[in-house]
């Protein structure tokens, strides 16, 4: 999954922030090209238009593939191999990730890279020194396909701190590797080909293509701004005795938005009265600002029915571990680990040791680290509201791609503040100096 982000939308009047994010708008409309660094903006004030208008492929190829063959010592022919790029038919839709693209733009132009969710810091000195320790001490080799005994100990404490469930670490919990593969274990060991499964648009681009590969039929409610709230009426007239599961992400990744309580009671009661599982993404559950976060499976009748998916990645700035965990009741860890044993079988051993220490961090790490987002947030949140857009060498993140029809996304832009002050400053600095509104 990707990190901390803000969301532009450009419908709406004011700035609006919102959990590990910020939501706000604007008057202009954004669509970036294929390269990134042109952008049309049109100005609904004054119908003014500044920049130059491309069109932006949700998808542009950014392979070639060349061979050369060699048929003897002496004479060597070059040949250009122009056969197609091959996958599987599920899969042709979604080829390249829009982090990847992104991220490859970024270096290519020397643009401050906003856009794709990893920090640009270094994860807490505690938790890198126990990694350190534990290689040394020979903890080296495959671990418990399920997680060593400590660590899912260490997920299951912290998981009753924080949503006051007490689950049984050797059978509700299972160890992934990072939380995307939570996801696709959780998906693929417990959806049929032709199982109807609920999203909410827009979501984390590795939903859709992972239910695809499952063969899931995707129905999708969408988010709008400027809140974001669950369409109510439209989830009971889509959910029905057919859905076989919802998948959704609070706080929600790309817009920020938490589910409130009264929108987890809705989900609960139609998934009890429908027989309908839930998976939780909850891997920006410590980024939360505006208002605590409720897992959804610590409301009545919900457990029993509830996959819990999270990381240590986000919440410890080390996304490059790639350690994650779901936490669901025993007949469901089944279908979860089923799949796990064969996509990955087991996870990093250091790095679950040092996950270990990192869970058992005290209280105060978690409070300093929102502080931290707190002003993180603030710079870029100031500096989106100071200025316009158009080419300014900073990177976003173009949000079609996280819906299913991309019309929806095309006036939103995602920016994430997961960077050092520093780089956000920069950032803000580049959009001020030739965005300020004059």
């Amino acid at each position: 999954m990707q990190c901390q982000c803000t969301w532009t939308c450009c419908e709406s009047k004011m700035l609006k922030p919102s959990a590990f994010g910020s939501s706000f708008s604007s008057s202009a409309l954004l669509s970036f090209s294929k390269h990134l660094h042109t952008i049309s903006i049109t100005d609904s004030a004054n119908t003014r238009r500044r920049g130059i208008s491309t069109t932006c492929p949700r998808y542009p190829s950014l392979m070639a593939s060349l061979s050369t063959v060699s048929t003897n010592q002496s004479d060597t022919i070059q040949k250009t191999n122009l056969q197609p790029q091959q996958v599987a038919k599920r899969l042709e839709k979604f080829k390249t990730t829009i982090f990847t693209q992104m991220s490859m733009l970024a270096i290519k132009h020397g643009a401050i890279n906003l856009g794709q969710g990893f920090p640009n810091f270094d994860g807490p000195d505690f938790v890198k020194d126990a990694a350190i320790q534990a290689i040394r001490d020979g903890k080296n080799q495959y671990a418990r396909g399920h997680g060593v005994p400590e660590f899912n100990s260490a997920i299951a404490s912290r998981f009753k701190k924080d949503s006051g469930l007490e689950v049984d670490p050797e059978k509700e919990v299972t160890v992934t590797s990072g939380c995307t593969e939570a996801i696709a274990a959780t998906i693929l060991g417990l959806i049929n080909p032709g199982d109807e499964v609920i999203l909410f648009a827009p979501f984390y681009d590795s939903y859709e293509a992972t239910l695809s590969m499952a063969g899931a039929k995707i129905k999708c409610i969408t988010l709008r701004p400027p809140d974001f709230a669950i369409p109510v009426e439209e989830l009971k007239s889509t959910i029905s005795k057919n859905t076989r599961a919802i998948l959704m992400n609070t706080p929600h990744n790309p817009t920020g938005k938490m589910f409130t309580r009264e929108e987890l009671n809705v989900i609960a009661s139609l998934c009890i009265e429908n027989d309908v599982l839930v998976f939780s993404d909850e891997v920006y559950d410590k980024l939360a600002f505006e208002m605590d976060h409720i897992s959804i499976a610590s409301l009545p009748g919900m457990y029993e029915r509830t996959v819990t998916m999270n990381s240590l990645g986000k919440t410890f700035s080390l996304t490059g571990w790639k350690i994650g965990w779901a936490i669901a009741p025993p007949h469901l860890t089944w279908g979860v680990r089923q799949a796990h044993s064969f996509l990955t079988f087991a996870t990093s051993t250091p790095m679950q040791w040092a996950a270990t220490a990192a869970l058992r961090a005290p209280e105060t790490y978690y409070e300093e680290l929102k502080r931290d987002y707190s002003a993180k947030k603030a710079i870029l949140v100031e500096g989106l509201n100071a200025v316009g857009f158009k080419e300014v060498g900073v990177v976003a993140i173009p949000t079609s791609v996280f819906y299913l029809n991309p019309e929806d996304g095309k006036n939103l832009v995602r920016f994430t503040f997961c960077k050092d002050e520093g780089t956000l400053r920069s950032a803000v600095d580049r959009m001020k100096e030739k965005l300020r509104r004059k």
